[in-house]
């Protein structure tokens, strides 16, 4: 990809947080109908905590993709706002 090589990581973390959302959207609907299977439970809690990590790196990164991830001890959690949106960006990403 042309451009910075954080551009590069962004979309490459982007692409793991998607992967793992859907990993554990597709375990709830297995665990909907066998409540109990400890397997899939407790790779239901490693999923989470996976994806609860990555989405703290991107808010570190890149800004909060959901509102559980914006700090807002450090003041910065609503400047996602100032930012441009993705269609207003040239390239796609910055």
């Amino acid at each position: 990809m042309v451009g910075n090589g954080n551009c590069a990581s962004k979309k490459e973390l982007l692409q793991s947080i998607n992967q793992v959302s859907f990993a554990i959207d597709d375990l709830l609907l297995f665990l909907d109908t066998h409540p109990r299977e400890k397997r899939a439970l407790e790779y239901f809690s490693e999923l989470s905590a996976r994806r609860n990590e990555l989405l703290k790196k991107y808010a570190e990164l890149h800004g909060p993709l959901t509102v559980d991830t914006a700090n807002d001890s450090c003041l910065r959690s609503w400047q996602w706002m100032e930012q441009p949106f993705p269609w207003e960006q040239e390239g796609g990403c910055r």
